[in-house]
């Protein structure tokens, strides 16, 4: 008998939709993009024909319509990998799970999802207003740490690489990262001939997991110049964002595809950065919305 999901593992709401995202499985499209901000989720949208419904709960917001004879979600996520763990288990639900009966469905769909986000490049080659489309991610979140599969997913070869190059072999207080790559034809529509293909960390914080220093010095005062100089089978480590690792993992683990996508708006290597990014960053989009 098909496993039973019950009311505490999966919350519905009284009008039917799933707790958080507060969207029901009707309002929900095969094709989505992930934003972190939830006001970039009508700059998505108002590039669409039509607008089918529009959806905000707390940090989440979703807005389904059709661009170009495509049937589209933009659905917000928040800033970091604990949110996408949210975001993508109530995707799935609202996508293969029988909210009536409260079990599997039949047939499971596979969702196709494009994060478009920012980062800060890593790389003398990612200056900023680079697009990044990230091939492989890897974790510091260990979010996928707590999931069976893990293994089978992961590149256990570039993980251990990574790990030996930090000094992180026998480091009990740092959380194991992974290393995850993305749906590698989704990559390939995505990047096309004009995007940088790289490795993306998906940082556990903004500041200190990312190498900044305010008033809390670094346990480690080299961490960046580690990372930027790692090398394995020819990758090199692109640039810091914080949801890339989770997006991939999770959905190879409920096979769906995904990739995420980034425009560079600080190159750490140059200590330069673009506040002004909002203006350009529809260009992204646009390339995203024809590719999806």
């Amino acid at each position: 008998m098909e496993k039973y999901f019950a009311e505490s593992e999966l919350i519905i709401n009284a009008d039917g939709s799933v707790f958080h995202l507060h969207v029901k499985p009707e309002q929900l499209a095969d094709r989505i993009i992930l934003v972190g901000d939830p006001g970039r989720v009508p700059l998505v949208a108002s590039y669409f024909d039509t607008i089918e419904c529009d959806v905000q709960s707390r940090e989440f917001h979703t807005i389904t319509g059709m661009y170009k004879g495509k049937r589209i979600s933009a659905v917000s996520t928040g800033i970091g990998c604990d949110n996408i763990d949210i975001v993508l288990n109530e995707l799935d639900a609202l996508t293969n799970i029988d909210f009536n009966t409260r079990r599997l469905k039949e047939q499971l769909r596979s969702l196709t999802l494009v994060r478009i986000g920012t980062c800060g490049g890593l790389q003398p080659h990612t200056p900023t207003g680079t697009f990044i489309c990230s091939e492989y991610s890897i974790g510091f979140d260990g979010l996928l740490n707590f999931y069976a599969g893990r293994n089978e997913v992961c590149d256990a070869e570039f993980e251990q690489a990574f790990v030996n190059h930090m000094g992180w072999t026998g480091n009990t207080c740092m959380t194991h990262p992974y290393v995850i790559a993305a749906d590698a034809e989704l990559t390939d529509r995505i990047a096309a001939t004009d995007m940088v293909r790289g490795v993306t960390i998906s940082a556990c914080g903004f500041f200190g997991p990312q190498g900044r220093e305010l008033r809390i010095p670094l346990a480690d005062p080299d961490q960046n110049s580690k990372i930027e100089s790692f090398s394995y089978k020819g990758h090199v480590i692109t640039n810091f964002e914080m949801e890339s690792s989770a997006v991939a993992g999770l959905s190879r683990l409920m096979g769906h595809r995904a990739t995420t996508v980034c425009m560079v708006i600080a190159n750490r290597r140059a200590k330069e950065a673009d506040t002004g990014y909002k203006n350009t960053i529809g260009t992204l989009i646009e390339k995203v919305l024809q590719r999806i």
